[in-house]
């Protein structure tokens, strides 16, 4: 059998050998071989497939997504047997490295719990952060105060952070489903850990999804398109105030969002200076009270 790295700047692929020893097999999973870089192959029983695992993650792929994906024909979350006292409702917030996740959580915090309208205020809501090897985004929330420092949780996903959110999640499902059950929390906002443009989240994790992109990046980003700039519920361009600094047509941006998201929204933003904040809190709001029912609220009320 002809075996390589699974090709996504890991740089496995050498020195593989049998091992079936004190690694336990997942459930409905056969294993195949393993090599010297600590990557284990897996055949799914149910399929045939090849599968592979690293850095204590399930059996996963990294297989070329067929197409950019639509926002029309994207997968929309179900409530059908949702009990929202078990897993409150959850706010993906996906995105590159560096685009400005980090400062939507904090800012949406901020403006959630002490800047809102009485209609928008939220102040029973928590937050999960994701990072490789470290916990410093929810480090950086807790040290500025965006929640009570009970109320975050950060997770190291060690190794591919889209496979955390997509494939493998099952640490974040507990991370919010104990913050869930020690809160009951009308929302959780959930930081993925930085990744391309072919990353998002799994509709088992995350009810609503923000994909944040930035100016920086350069105005083509949209164009290039992506499930998470295509099917995200709400996309946010961020940085605009440095679009002049980097060549960056905020035109061009704003043309090619729509080209390529349909009809679904897009906000202009300027997290950091708290510009297209509220916005984005009215659209996690509407789908908040889509989802639910608006009933904590009105049970509060009463």
């Amino acid at each position: 059998m002809t075996t390589r790295g699974h090709g996504h700047g890991h740089g496995h692929g050498h020195g593989m050998h049998s091992k079936d020893d004190e690694e336990k097999v997942p459930d409905g999973f056969k294993r195949v071989m393993s090599n010297d870089d600590g990557i284990t192959y897996y055949e799914e029983i149910s399929t045939g497939r090849t599968l592979h695992s690293h850095d204590g993650l399930k059996p996963h792929s990294h297989d070329p997504i067929p197409n950019k994906g639509s926002f029309l024909n994207r997968r929309i979350a179900t409530y059908k047997n949702r009990d929202f006292s078990e897993r409150c409702f959850t706010v993906g917030i996906g995105g590159p490295v560096g685009t400005g996740k980090t400062a939507l959580m904090l800012q949406l915090c901020r403006y959630f719990t002490k800047e809102a309208t009485e209609y928008e205020r939220r102040e029973n809501i928590v937050a999960v952060t994701n990072d490789i090897f470290t916990k410093e985004d929810g480090e950086f929330l807790a040290k500025h105060e965006a929640l009570p420092i009970e109320r975050i949780r950060a997770v190291e996903t060690g190794g591919c952070p889209h496979a955390a959110i997509r494939e493998d999640i099952g640490a974040n499902l507990s991370e919010v489903e104990s913050l869930t059950g020690k809160f009951n929390p009308e929302f959780c906002l959930l930081e993925s850990g930085g990744d391309n443009l072919a990353a998002n989240f799994s509709r088992e994790l995350a009810d609503f999804i923000i994909y944040v992109i930035d100016v920086c990046g350069g105005d083509k980003i949209p164009r290039k398109g992506g499930p998470g700039v295509t099917q995200a519920d709400l996309l946010v361009i961020n940085k605009t105030e440095l679009a002049e600094a980097v060549g960056a047509s905020l035109e061009v941006m704003a043309r090619d969002s729509k080209k390529q998201r349909d009809t679904g929204p897009f906000v202009m933003a300027q997290v950091k200076r708290g510009v297209g904040v509220s916005e984005i809190a009215e659209h996690i709001v509407a789908a908040w009270t889509e989802a639910t029912g608006g009933e904590r609220k009105k049970k509060a009320k009463t």
